[in-house]
């Protein structure tokens, strides 16, 4: 299910066909040092991560990470979208992507999209954005998107950076 279209990209549901570019993206280096390793390594493990995941939050709260493809190719290139966290009030803007497609501006295209949809389509009025504290290339991002700096927070063990945006 298609959620939206920039210039460049097609944002959507993941379905179960995802499983193998899951695999990949969330075995970059680059994920797991950012965001943590999932432990997902075979079209199983990428199976349950979809489902308890981006596909149950679609679900539950009508929003999740979704696909992030190349419009005119069809090619996955990350992912973007909404994650609401039993511990945090908030939404939070979650987003990762193949490294091959950094420096691009497919990460601050496809969240603009996404931040969007939050506020008129969710009704959401405040989204968080959680970065680790190394993490200066998300730190920028999301500073660009418009998102202030409110402190620190402990999540999974470590400290981290929480950002937030009030539309």
């Amino acid at each position: 299910m298609i959620i939206c279209e920039t210039n460049r990209l097609r944002i959507s549901h993941f379905s179960e066909k995802d499983g193998e570019f899951i695999v990949r993206l969330l075995n970059e280096p680059s994920f797991i040092a950012g965001i943590g390793d999932k432990e997902v390594r075979t079209n199983d493990d990428a199976m349950k991560y979809l489902n308890d995941g981006p596909m149950a939050s679609y679900k539950e709260f009508g929003f999740g990470l979704y696909l992030v493809e190349l419009k005119e190719t069809q090619e996955p290139i990350g992912m973007c979208g909404l994650l609401k966290r039993e511990t945090l009030e908030d939404a939070d803007l979650g987003y990762s992507f193949l490294k091959q497609h950094w420096s691009k501006g497919y990460a601050k295209e496809s969240a603009e999209a996404v931040l969007k949809i939050a506020n008129c389509d969710f009704g959401l009025d405040r989204v968080i954005a959680i970065t680790k504290v190394n993490n200066l290339r998300s730190s920028g991002l999301l500073e660009k998107l418009g998102f202030g700096f409110e402190g620190m927070i402990d999540l999974y063990d470590c400290e981290n950076k929480l950002y937030g945006l009030y539309f």
